[in-house]
């Protein structure tokens, strides 16, 4: 036989099996074997491990964190506030100077009401609002009732007489105003109104 005849034989055989002439016999990848798995299982439980307590430090570091600002905010929140309050301070130590230096009443009544103008005014800017309830029905989430007179002029359940001023926080209350109400025309002993 010739090399021709051999080369076409082997092409024919390959043909007819279907399988590619030059390729070699695909070997599969090998399983790892048992100590190769568990290792990489620790391998991966470390790396896990190592993530946990780096997440675990940054949840620490965030509430420590989070804790300062809170301190310093505590701590500086009324800073503007103060600020504004300073000039008032100053202004009260004039009127005192000024109160030494001269006898008329009336200029420092006038001084001292302009400064308590000025320090209501101030106060207002940063949300503070007074709760003057004079003549309104009482309401117990805003005023405080310390007493309950008879009164023919005002109308039984409302505020005849405040006290002590309330005041609200930027609508929450912060001080509730102490008040006198009224509980109606005064009653005999028989009920007849007086």
């Amino acid at each position: 036989m010739s090399d021709n005849t051999q080369t076409e034989t082997k092409n024919t055989t390959a043909a007819a099996s279907g399988a590619p002439e030059a390729s070699a016999p695909a070997n599969p990848a090998p399983a790892p074997s048992p100590e190769e798995q568990i290792a990489a299982a620790k391998k991966e439980a470390a790396a896990s491990h190592e993530r946990y307590l780096r997440a675990v430090a940054d949840l620490e570091n965030y509430r420590k964190r989070t804790i300062r600002e809170k301190d310093e905010l505590r701590q500086f929140a009324a800073s503007s506030v103060v600020e504004d309050i300073i000039p008032i301070l100053d202004n009260l130590s004039l009127g005192v100077a000024a109160a030494k230096q001269q006898a008329d009443g009336k200029s420092i009544i006038d001084g001292v009401t302009m400064v308590l103008e000025q320090f209501k005014s101030t106060l207002a800017r940063h949300g503070l609002k007074e709760v003057n309830p004079t003549g309104q029905a009482f309401d117990h989430n805003l005023h405080e009732c310390i007493a309950h007179q008879p009164s023919a002029d005002v109308a039984e359940e409302k505020v005849m007489q405040v006290v002590r001023l309330g005041y609200t926080l930027n609508g929450r209350l912060v001080r509730p105003a102490s008040v006198i109400v009224s509980s109606g025309p005064a009653k005999s002993a028989e009920g007849v109104v007086i």
